[in-house]
């Protein structure tokens, strides 16, 4: 059997090397190539047109002024007549012309005709939409009504966190040319390179092997890209209906903004209580949360400290007439964090107690009480917690009040299906294959170090090829379970290569296959250098052959193998100022302490949690879907009034791992959701500090803070 474990961190050569990203030139120059750049000969353009009511029904549909304009080489009709209409941005017709110019012209002359009917797009107020709710059940433990009589201290309030849009700024679509050889060639923007491909096969009714996918990158998904969704079949329609040309059909920004995935809302009146010691005892809530018709969203709230004794929860699903929610990046948990971590703060505050040691003294409550204390603290000491930390209401004068909020995550993050091949070739050169995507992470860089550790070979001599369904079969990009799956396979693929190799050059070194080794660019006898060949001469002794090996991650034998787990644990701090005059929050510094297993490369590791801590920062202080009550739209559904951070609007970022032998030794754990869970909190924590009251509903707008310190509800 041969031994897949990690090298010993003492004798790591490149797994756990600070190296830039492999394709970093090619993106950073901008040769790097998305499947929305491309234009392939002969290709159509096709634009949609799209329901402007929120509720209504298709009444009828003429499309004959639209066939007959210039350039135009297909319509389809994907609402017709009868159709029920639930949110604004609906699909109603798609046109195919040889410009894109020629196709939104062409949508213009589609005659259309609706029986508008109510809608319900805002769901703040859970007494106005109890009728579109659907609640989930009752949750007990213990005696909550007593242990609320019993409590020293309780505190009663009411939170909320709106709506998000994924905002991929490579919006949703692909080039599709169904061929007249009944053969597909697809080319979606995707978080999903393997399945995508069964299931636009399902949705075509044709063989999954007829359906080729390639894609070299992806612009942001954020888990809205899995699926190929309605547009993606219609493109192929579109294309078999036009004689097999290529159909490119991308939304555009308003459109992905409005339907092209969200993250619901979260809405929570709770009940807490507490010993004088900051001991919690009981929690009660009701909660309601929705992304769109359907509902959706239900935060595992208490978040973290789940072990509180007595609790009564209830939830509640509202439906809306807004397109369905997708996955977000640790999808339900940004909400849990701050439902959760925001009336803790409260309590301590109404407690006159430090937070800090509130969370530490209920980290007992948490399924890792000792990481969570570890982590709370060196948070702290990074965050000069002691120095800058005051009590609500003692931020000085001055209109720039300064405060310092805690937020925590959790996560699973074991890795997915997936199977690699290494190829060995005679001249030396290696290939690593798999039918997976890089989403701008580092896959391709941490693949690479992974195959040239196993090989003992430099990075820039592995040849990394991702995102092709000729490749072997790798899973989606989603729930953190990329890089224990394609390091994991990886790891399996290589060393199952080199022993085929080793077992080729064993009789010219002149010793048993097991007692060689590959090491800085050769092959030798394990402890003896100057029996050796170099990597290229061994590869020679192949002649005309080549090594081409896999290897797999299967998910329920990886906990046993080592090479990879899950479950993660975090803590954030954030130091905020706020002008008290303009309602303006200024980030200062948010700092990350983040559980994490083996790190393959702790500069892309890193990169992750900067950029969950972007996202966080966003969410926090600016990013919001509004919906208009009257019309059911979307009124910020464009890129100038849908706020994204800056880099003036960052502050400074520190991230600190916990890297050490007994972390390591779990092997290889997701990163991409946990340090984007905890922001959030902690960011309105600190304003709280800052301030001295509770902005309830967040972004954290001037207008937010402004109504909060003024007493006014937003």
């Amino acid at each position: 059997m041969p031994n897949y474990s990690w090298p010993p961190m003492a004798s790591r050569k490149v797994i756990g090397q600070r190296l830039s990203r492999t394709d970093g030139i090619e993106k950073a120059s901008g040769r790097a190539k998305y499947n929305s750049d491309l234009n392939k000969p002969g290709m159509l353009h096709a634009v949609l047109l799209t329901s402007p009511f929120a509720h209504a029904k298709v009444k009828s549909i003429d499309t004959s002024a639209a066939e007959k304009h210039a350039g135009v080489a297909a319509v389809r009709v994907i609402a017709p007549a009868g159709t029920e209409i639930q949110w604004a941005g609906w699909e109603i017709a798609v046109v195919a012309a040889s410009t894109e110019l020629a196709a939104r012209d062409a949508v213009q002359k589609i005659k259309i005709e609706y029986d508008i009917m109510p809608h319900v797009v805002v769901e703040n107020d859970l007494k106005k939409v109890r009728t579109r709710a659907k609640p989930a059940g009752e949750q007990l433990e213990g005696d909550p009504d007593q242990a609320m009589k019993e409590a020293d201290v309780t505190l009663e309030a009411s939170y909320g966190i709106p709506t998000l849009t994924h905002c991929c700024l490579e919006p949703h679509g692909q080039v599709i040319g169904w061929g007249a050889d009944g053969k597909v060639e697809f080319n979606p923007s995707t978080q999903s390179v393997t399945s995508i491909r069964g299931d636009l096969a399902r949705l075509l009714s044709i063989p999954t092997t007829d359906i080729h996918v390639h894609q070299d990158h992806v612009g942001g998904g954020f888990g809205s890209k899995f699926q190929p969704d309605r547009w993606g079949v219609e493109a192929a329609q579109l294309s078999k209906a036009a004689g097999g040309k290529p159909v490119k059909l991308f939304l555009d920004r308003p459109t992905e903004l409005m339907i092209a995935g969200c993250r619901p809302s979260g809405f929570l009146n709770v009940k807490l209580g507490a010993k004088k010691d900051g001991t919690l005892t009981v929690w009660q809530s009701e909660s309601w949360a929705s992304g769109g018709i359907g509902g959706g969203g239900s935060p595992p709230i208490p978040y973290v400290f789940t072990k509180v004794p007595n609790r009564r929860q209830n939830h509640t699903a509202v439906s809306l007439n807004t397109a369905p929610i997708r996955a977000w990046r640790a999808p339900n948990h940004q909400q849990a964090s701050y439902l959760t971590c925001a009336p803790l703060e409260d309590l301590a505050a109404k407690l006159k107690m430090d937070p800090l040691d509130m969370f530490i003294k209920n980290a007992n409550l948490t399924q890792r009480e000792d990481t969570y204390v570890r982590q709370l603290k060196k948070a702290a000491e990074l965050s000069d917690w002691k120095k800058l930390w005051h009590p609500r209401g003692d931020a000085g004068k001055g209109p720039i009040k300064r405060g310092l909020g805690i937020g925590v995550n959790t996560w699973g993050g074991a890795g997915h299906d997936s199977t690699a091949r290494t190829t060995i070739h005679p001249d030396g050169t290696v290939e690593v294959e798999l039918g997976s995507q890089d989403l701008g992470t580092g896959t391709r860089t941490i693949i690479a170090q992974v195959a040239a550790e196993t090989l003992g070979l430099r990075v820039p001599d592995i040849r990394v090829k991702l995102g092709d369904t000729n490749y072997p079969p790798s899973g989606t990009s989603g729930g953190s379970t990329t890089v224990g799956g394609v390091t994991s396979s990886t790891r399996k693929a290589t060393v199952n290569a080199l022993d085929k190799l080793l077992a080729e050059v064993a009789g010219g070194l002149g010793a048993p296959a097991d007692q060689l080794e590959a090491v800085d660019g050769k092959i030798q006898v394990k402890g003896n250098a100057t029996k050796s060949l170099t990597w290229k001469a061994a590869c020679q002794k192949l002649g005309v052959k080549t090594v081409s090996e896999t290897g797999s991650n299967v998910p329920r034998e990886a906990a046993k193998e080592g090479l990879n787990t899950g479950g993660v644990g975090g803590v954030q701090i954030a130091d905020v100022s706020v002008d008290v005059e303009t309602g303006v929050v200024k980030m200062n510094k948010l700092v990350a302490v983040q559980d994490i297993g083996l790190v393959v490369n702790p500069k892309t590791a890193e990169s992750q949690v900067f950029g969950a801590c972007i996202m966080s920062i966003c969410g926090a202080l600016m990013e919001e879907r509004i919906m208009d009550e009257l019309t059911g739209r979307m009124l910020n559904a464009d890129m100038e009034f849908y706020k994204l951070a800056g880099i003036k609007d960052i502050g400074e970022i520190v991230v600190h791992f916990e890297i050490d032998e007994l972390n390591d030794k779990r092997g290889v754990i997701g990163l991409g959701e946990p340090p984007a869970i905890g922001g959030i909190a902690a960011i309105s924590n600190a304003v709280a500090n800052a301030i001295g009251t509770r902005v309830p509903t967040v972004p954290m707008s001037p207008m937010n803070v402004l109504d909060a310190l003024s007493g006014r509800k937003s």
